[in-house]
């Protein structure tokens, strides 16, 4: 058969509040036309992240109830470190938090001022967690990434002859890291081929300097690579990630993505002296070794998480949903980035909206009214987030992990049309207040 189902089914629901057009205008004010600044119980369809929103499992509730909360020698992190392992075959795991706790201590410990850290594009909390230590984030797409509608296997690609002239320009002993960010969240959430994995790896090698990944989502990388690379379509997706993983040194990963957990993350390295510096720091600032600032059901979570998302019926379904919103929009005349990647549809609300100019956030415009119309929240990737170095400007539609329904994603699709009849009547926004890192969440606007 054709159809693609979800490969699971609905035990537990939660409510929906639907709001008026009026109200979500007030709420808008009052949050200074700042999607993140307004209440979640306000929100109709969240698509803001895919982040910690994900549907856990019945076998993940299960893993909670066993969670060893001891403050050291856990044994549910034992459980984690036993999966990590298995799956990366790095031999230090140092949970943490999030994410960005794991960057944190990453680059606290490895950057410098003056240091140089390359990536194929840097997403907000890697390239604030670089610049805070004084070391700049340089972002290397692969050329065929600036044209949006390119319809290309691999768009997320590191440019390793730009990395090559980087480093003869700045030195090898200026770059600690080169960094692959799988998939490309900022360059909208196109994967990235095993064969470049590998010519970063031979370019970091040759010069001396480790590679790491930004491996949030991994597992979809993975699966592109299963259905797109040539010499990869024998392989599952488990040997496809450990492939991955084999040509790197190390990672940071949350797993809030691509292990369903809604909190959690880790730093992995095969470096003996990096990691203890390492452990050092998250002592210090997350907890003991054997917790790292989560509780032992978290590290459950985490451990089932990770098995279950390498199942090919899950990443088949996921691949194919989160597609269904891209085509069943670019279709009726809406520019995405193209093709559809795993997590998310981008809109390219630069093209959608040309008579806004890049100084007046065409793609923040497009998020407010998408809310204010039919109360969807969605993110801007773009002039907001990273300021000067913004590439493009996209607006992110985030697909939390089975969440949504079809008919969920019938209604998104109905408001994106709506929206897009009337774009004309679009204006553009202006900041009135800022802090000076990660603007985005905090920032306040007014309509112009």
């Amino acid at each position: 058969m054709k159809t693609i189902i979800e490969p699971f089914r609905i035990k537990s629901v939660e409510p929906l509040h639907h709001t008026t057009p009026e109200e979500r205008e007030r709420y808008l004010e009052e949050a200074g036309y700042n999607l993140f600044l307004i209440e979640a119980r306000n929100i109709l369809i969240d698509l803001l992240t895919d982040s910690g929103t994900s549907a856990m499992s019945t076998e993940q509730w299960a893993a909670m109830m066993r969670g060893d909360e001891s403050y050291a020698g856990s044994e549910s992190f034992h459980r984690m470190r036993r999966v990590v392992q298995d799956l990366t075959g790095f031999r230090h795991v140092i949970p943490t938090h999030q994410g960005r706790a794991a960057e944190r201590i990453l680059f606290t410990v490895l950057c410098r001022p003056g240091h140089v850290v390359p990536n194929n594009t840097h997403f907000d909390t890697t390239r604030a967690n670089i610049e805070f230590t004084g070391a700049r984030a340089v972002d290397l797409p692969s050329p065929e990434a600036a044209d949006t509608q390119a319809r290309l296997d691999f768009k997320g690609n590191m440019d390793t002859a730009a990395l090559e002239r980087l480093i003869e320009t700045e030195g090898a002993a200026r770059i600690p890291l080169v960094m692959l960010t799988v998939t490309n969240n900022s360059g909208g959430g196109q994967p990235v081929s095993l064969a470049n994995i590998e010519a970063v790896r031979r370019v970091a090698a040759r010069h001396g300097i480790p590679l790491y990944l930004d491996a949030c989502r991994f597992a979809e990388n993975a699966w592109f690579i299963q259905q797109r690379e040539p010499g990869c379509s024998h392989l599952t997706p488990k040997q496809v990630a450990q492939k991955m993983f084999s040509l790197a040194d190390g990672c940071t990963f949350s797993a809030k993505k691509d292990a369903f957990a809604n909190i959690g993350g880790f730093l992995c390295t095969n470096d003996d002296r990096l990691a203890a510096q390492e452990t050092n720091l998250l002592i210090l600032t997350e907890g003991f070794p054997t917790y790292g600032g989560l509780a032992g059901r978290d590290l459950d979570a985490i451990a089932v998480g990770l098995e279950e998302v390498l199942d090919p019926d899950y990443l088949r379904y996921r691949v194919v949903s989160t597609g269904y919103l891209g085509r069943h929009i670019a279709d009726a005349g809406v520019p995405i980035v193209e093709p559809p990647g795993g997590h998310a549809i981008y809109i390219d609300a630069a093209r959608m909206l040309p008579h806004i100019p890049r100084s007046q956030f065409p793609a923040q415009a497009l998020a407010v009214e998408l809310y204010r119309h039919a109360g969807i929240r969605s993110v801007e990737i773009g002039s907001v987030m990273f300021g000067a170095e913004a590439r493009q400007e996209l607006l992110r539609l985030a697909i939390p992990r089975r969440v949504y329904t079809q008919s969920h994603i019938d209604y998104v699709v109905e408001a994106i049309l709506e929206v897009n009849a009337r774009k004309q009547a679009l204006r553009g926004l202006e900041i009135v207040h800022e802090p000076p890192f990660l603007r985005h969440f905090t920032a306040r606007f007014r309509r112009l």
